[in-house]
């Protein structure tokens, strides 16, 4: 009998209780800004700020109204102007380069291998090009970060990290987010915690977080921040720093606070699922399985797979097949974007040369969620059936 998936690709765990309990305080007290606070209570944000930072092991943190939100932030704090290049990732998601376009600047990509990480032969020729590198761990994929960061030392390049993919992962131990002068993280919904929509920023260099805390929207009242430089930081880029309001608010960041406290179960059981796919992927014929460096522990709430060379028609009769059989398959190679997919030439707004070998592999990804929600019984289902659906295709080609 031909086997059928029948879970939901978007159905995520619900909030922990705990998380619900507190959400359930802030709206009975009514003070969901961040700064609409009492007496010695510092907020839910201000709260989880102080935690993330101590759990990225970073001296400054910020809470924010999204990802997206983060990435601009970032790179208006780090100096960007309009104008400027800034050097991203050629596979990464629209608002990568949608932040990179929104302060004004150009985005200038770089290619992909095969592993799915930035190729850091082209970003070495690039590197003369652009003073900022936005990095995007894209689907949770850590290139070699000491390359990298040698290469960005050398040319003076700044480093800003999205980390949207990567809460909770490190390359040769060092946690995703801490190597650059920023790091960058999402709370949406499909990341790795729930806010619904939101997102976090990390640094060590108090000019930055001034900067960046001035642009969130605190008007004068950055002294209500734990996990932020010291009133004399801000004197000097008070005056001088728009505000470009995007604050988080205390109901999400009391959903997210318990959470952060079971990030480091929930990285684990996210990878036990995605161990289980890569099993039962491993030596399909015609499929390639992307291989994971000994020194980077990922965090695998999703997982690709490439079908190189491919007629784009077969990979489409791959995508059919899997998903008459339940399981959802998304391309990342499509002339149109789709969803979430697109490719660097889809955005128009940025426009560039052709990268054929990047090209190659753009064409060849599929992508997969691994919810939580999925058992391990689940995720060894759902591989049978992307073996058998690509083995069948494969034969007719």
């Amino acid at each position: 009998m031909t086997e059928v998936f029948t879970g939901n690709f978007t159905q995520q765990e619900p909030i922990p209780e705990e998380g619900i309990e507190a959400a359930l305080r802030v709206m009975r007290s009514g003070r969901l800004h961040r700064y609409n606070t009492v007496g010695d209570d510092p907020g839910e944000v201000a709260l989880l700020e102080q935690e993330f930072a101590a759990a990225m092991g970073a001296r400054y943190a910020l809470a924010v109204a999204s990802g997206g939100y983060a990435l601009a932030c970032a790179l208006r704090a780090v100096g960007v102007k309009p104008g400027d290049r800034v050097l991203t990732n050629a596979f990464t998601l629209a608002p990568v380069p949608g932040a990179i376009a929104s302060v004004g600047a150009v985005p200038l990509f770089v290619g992909v291998t095969e592993a799915l990480v930035i190729d850091l032969d082209d970003l070495a020729a690039k590197a003369d090009q652009a003073d900022v590198l936005m990095l995007s761990h894209m689907r949770g994929h850590l290139c070699d970060m000491d390359r990298l960061l040698q290469i960005c030392a050398d040319a003076g390049i700044q480093v800003i990290e999205d980390c949207a993919h990567t809460m909770g992962a490190r390359w040769n131990g060092r946690l995703s987010g801490t190597d650059g002068v920023i790091g960058c993280y999402s709370t949406q919904t499909y990341k790795h915690m729930n806010s619904g929509e939101g997102g976090l920023l990390i640094t060590d260099d108090a000019q930055v977080m001034a900067r960046a805390v001035m642009l969130s929207g605190s008007y004068m009242l950055y002294d209500r921040h734990l996990a932020a430089p010291d009133a004399a930081t801000f004197e000097a880029v008070k005056y001088d720093t728009p505000n470009v309001s995007g604050r988080m608010d205390n109901l999400r960041a009391a959903i997210l606070r318990p959470q952060l406290r079971a990030l480091g179960t929930q990285c684990d059981r996210w990878n036990e699922r995605y161990r289980v796919v890569e099993t039962g992927l491993r030596d399909t014929t015609g499929l390639t399985v992307i291989e994971r460096s000994e020194q980077e522990y990922f965090v695998g709430s999703s997982i690709q797979f490439l079908l190189l060379d491919w007629p784009d028609a077969a990979i489409q009769e791959v995508q059919r097949r899997c998903a008459a059989r339940g399981v959802e398959l998304k391309w990342f190679g499509g002339a149109e974007p789709v969803g979430f997919t697109s490719r660097y030439d889809s955005w128009r707004y940025a426009p560039s040369a052709p990268m054929p070998a990047s090209d190659r592999v753009l064409k060849a990804i599929l992508d997969m969620r691994l919810p939580l929600t999925f058992s391990t019984q689940d995720c060894a289902l759902i591989a049978r059936i992307i073996r058998a659906e690509v083995s069948a295709v494969y034969q007719s080609l």
